[in-house]
């Protein structure tokens, strides 16, 4: 009794072992790749499976759902010898288990590699400023350039991002010297044309003043010539109110002469007497 008894668990413990082997459920978003001895048999889908036990092994368990690769960050040289640093991340998706598993080791690090190698071909065709500046056009080239290889490890590329794209620190320097001195230069050369602005308005409100003072003078000799002919005109041929003006004149410089503030010393001339005598013969 104990024997059957002992032959009744092993065979219930065999059986579960048995049933454990051969019934496999496959969750949502997988699919599993099937080996019989050591050669590729089937692919689960998700869902109740069996396979055969002792014979039938799980060695590949792929999971189909997007999955996202971070691209680590890289130095790139561009055309103009310029180094930059970048970094991506990128969505796939598992469509084809049978040539991710079989066709490539390990193909996550595959893609990952081959999109670091095609981003440093692609930025070490451009200048650093076009780089910088067309992360669009390098993420579309990017992936045209790795969809058919990805295709053939039954990989579906979705979209590769460009996560960032930046100098690296000691270009980064260079760039804030290059726009100090681009800024300092801009600075220098409006400076320079104030000043040249402010040297042509000076010459020509000097050249308008001179023009004018001269104006100015061929005026007041037109008004002189003019006042001294109306006076000769005045005058005729009988000079006695000629005279009686200048000595009126003469009379009136020496009084002013000889009350002026800052005067000290008073000179008379010494044909005072004689020139006023004149005057009032002459009138006379």
């Amino acid at each position: 009794m104990d024997a059957f008894l002992g032959f009744l668990i092993v065979a219930v413990v065999f059986t579960l072992i048995l049933f454990a082997k051969t019934v496999r459920v496959v969750p949502q978003g997988e699919e599993w790749l099937v080996e019989r001895l050591g050669k590729f048999r089937a692919k689960l889908d998700p869902g109740l499976n069996f396979v055969v036990p002792f014979l039938d092994r799980i060695a590949y368990k792929m999971v189909t759902k997007d999955l996202i690769l971070d691209i680590e960050e890289q130095e790139v040289i561009t055309r103009d010898n310029a180094v930059i640093l970048t970094n991506a991340v990128a969505f796939v998706r598992v469509t084809d288990p049978v040539k991710a598993a079989y066709g490539v080791t390990n193909f996550a690090q595959a893609i990952r590699n081959l999109i670091m190698t095609t981003l440093r071909s692609i930025i070490g065709e451009m200048e650093l400023d076009e780089a910088l500046s067309s992360r669009d056009r390098i993420k579309a080239r990017l992936r045209e350039a790795i969809v058919d290889e990805a295709a053939d490890w039954g990989i579906t590329v979705k979209s590769v991002e460009i996560q960032d794209i930046r100098p690296s620190p000691s270009m980064q320097k260079a760039m804030e010297q290059q726009a100090a001195a681009e800024r300092e230069r801009k600075a220098m050369v409006t400076r320079a044309e104030g000043e040249k602005q402010s040297a042509i308005l000076q010459a020509e409100a000097r050249l308008e003043a001179a023009r004018r003072d001269a104006e100015a003078r061929v005026t007041l000799a037109k008004a002189s010539a003019e006042s001294i002919r109306q006076v000769a005109d005045s005058i005729g041929e009988n000079p006695s109110a000629m005279w009686y003006l200048l000595g009126e004149r003469y009379v009136g410089a020496l009084d002013r002469l000889a009350h002026s503030p800052n005067g000290k010393i008073f000179v008379l001339p010494a044909d005072l007497q004689t020139a006023v005598k004149g005057l009032f013969d002459k009138k006379a």
